[in-house]
């Protein structure tokens, strides 16, 4: 039996924590001794119905009870699971199915769970050759309890991660049960999780590697207390995350940085100690760029509830890797490297700013932590030569709890080179062992012989009042240059409430190409105001970038 699925066994035997559900309507507490148990059952109608070892199990279900049976059920029958995307509510029902389709395809899916509300999915997927099973046909009352746990090896597949590029060429990470456990141990005992105290509260999707590895698997595993609302809930009402974490003490959570501004604002218009986040000992902050100034704020408006400001804490990850890759000491906070732009753009390298530089003369990134033991890092250049200390090149990833393989409609195929070293697509740089991420690679804007992230246009642009926190996208484009020549410019997108006025509208546009150009030296050629939930995501909530150029 692989030592994860021993220690899940295990751990659920010996402790009486388990997983809250149904907040903020009728919670529901199950201890993880009978998640198992009801998942032998759920593994022994599995395998009497014919799955095997190293089969692909798609799950799709909105209601978290059903759909983390389901996950633990297939683990225990020995089959891996690719946790389907939810459809938003403004999903374009064809769109997501022909999505849908392609995830089935890419991780060549044998079965296909559907819990509520999406039932009728089966049929439909029946009719396109696939063998769909309703969630609730596990639940059966006299099912075996007692189902001893498939054997499977190390090596074989448990978790085909969708990634976020898969919206766009459909790949998933096909993690191991060694790749799991040892991200597992890196993380939980990095940051001593399931202390007899420990609460984790999360509202990430089981979809995202977040979600699923860093606050499921991580809990189940640590032997803590888990309470999970959907992101339905938490997107319905914000304030809903920090104030489970007063009911309940929560200790631990993790989220991506948006969530973070959201919070920051809603704390900012809550009654002082109203609330009380005293109990917060680490707040895990990756999957997206951070936007320092956002975490400012937080730090600064926490404080009137409690909040420590040495509890936040950047964090780097990847599907590829389980999940972290990165994670911060204990009362590190967020540290912020503030480096010269030019030498940034132009010459690749974060040399230190001078203290008396003006804002668009500076860069400024948060310290994600360190790496975890499992995982080696390293900065490499175009030639693909070892890069040093403050030099920013590719970030390159290599260790036991990295990823060998993705899975394509093609089949299998490496993800690493000759050598084991994955190129996780991102630039980057450290500070001593301490890693810094610049931004994705594909999506830099050179103008002027400077290399710009998006990420720093987009921060400016967040900070002009009526803006949408993390709902801001830079695009590249082409512009008339002198001689009708063309030249690269970029665009920026940003939401607005505001939208429909036009003096509000036209007013957001000039302040966000004058915050743009006074925080880092360049006008965009176009400013454009959207409504709410006009600008592409992936289904992790991660800006789309590319797919962000039809909305011009």
């Amino acid at each position: 039996m692989s030592t994860f699925i021993e220690t899940i066994v295990a751990v659920a035997a010996e402790t009486p924590k388990g997983m809250t559900t149904g907040e903020p309507h009728q919670p529901v507490r199950r201890q993880w001794r009978e998640i198992v148990e009801k998942a032998r059952g759920g593994a022994a109608e599995l395998v009497a119905s014919g799955l095997r070892p190293g089969d692909a199990v798609a799950i799709l279900g909105a209601e978290l009870s059903q759909a983390v049976h389901a996950a633990v059920s297939v683990w225990l029958a020995g089959g891996s699971t690719t946790m389907l995307h939810e459809p938003g509510h403004r999903a374009n029902p064809e769109a997501w199915q022909a999505s849908t389709l392609h995830a089935l395809r890419t991780v060549d899916a044998s079965l296909v769970l559907l819990g509520r509300p999406y039932e009728p999915v089966a049929e439909v997927l029946r009719a396109r050759g696939y063998d769909a099973r309703l969630i609730e046909e596990l639940e059966r009352p006299d099912a075996d309890t007692t189902f001893a746990p498939v054997q499977v090896g190390e090596d074989a597949p448990i978790l085909l991660q969708l990634t976020s590029g898969s919206t766009s060429e459909p790949k998933a990470a096909r993690i191991t049960h060694g790749n799991l456990m040892a991200n597992l141990r890196d993380f939980t005992r990095a940051r001593d999780f399931g202390r007899p105290d420990d609460v984790l509260v999360s509202w990430v999707p089981l979809f995202h590697d977040m979600g699923m590895v860093g606050c499921f698997i991580g809990s189940m595993v640590s032997g803590m207390e888990l309470v999970a609302i959907t992101p339905v809930e938490f997107l319905r009402y914000p304030g809903l995350w920090q104030e489970l974490m007063h009911k309940y003490r929560g200790t631990i959570t993790a989220a991506p940085n948006f969530a973070y501004l959201l919070m920051a604002r809603q704390l900012a218009n809550t009654e002082p100690g109203s609330l009380d986040l005293s109990c917060v000992r680490i707040m895990g902050n990756g999957g997206e760029p951070i936007d320092a100034d956002g975490m400012h704020m937080l730090e600064t408006v926490g404080a009137r509830f409690g909040l420590d400001p040495r509890v936040l804490a950047p964090v780097y990850g990847a599907a590829e890797n389980g999940v972290l890759i990165t994670m911060a000491s204990e009362g590190d906070g967020v540290i912020i490297d503030t480096v010269d732009a030019a030498a940034l753009e132009k010459d690749r390298r974060a040399v230190p700013a001078d203290p008396g530089a003006a804002p668009s003369e500076v860069r400024r990134f948060p310290l994600l932590g360190y790496v975890l033991p499992s995982v080696s890092a390293r900065i490499v250049g175009e030639k693909g030569e070892v890069l040093g200390e403050r030099e920013v090149g590719g970030v390159q990833l290599r260790g036991a709890s990295v990823t060998g393989s993705y899975c394509t409609e093609d089949g299998v195929v490496p993800a690493t080179d000759a050598d084991g070293w994955l190129d996780i697509g991102d630039d980057g740089y450290f500070v001593g062992d301490r890693l810094v991420i610049c931004g994705r690679r594909k999506d830099v804007i050179i103008m002027g012989g400077r290399n710009i992230f998006p990420t720093d246009i987009e921060r400016a642009a967040t900070a002009v009042e009526g803006v949408r926190a993390g709902n801001v996208i830079a695009v590249r484009v082409a512009e008339d240059g002198a001689g009708g020549i063309q030249k690269e410019g970029f665009a920026v997108l940003a939401e607005s409430r505001q939208h429909a006025d036009p003096e509000a509208a036209e007013r957001i546009r000039d302040a966000v190409a004058a915050r743009v150009l006074s925080d880092v030296g360049v006008r965009p050629a176009r400013v454009v105001v959207l409504p709410p939930a006009t600008l592409p995501k992936t289904s992790s909530g991660k800006l789309r970038r590319s797919a962000a150029l039809n909305l011009l």
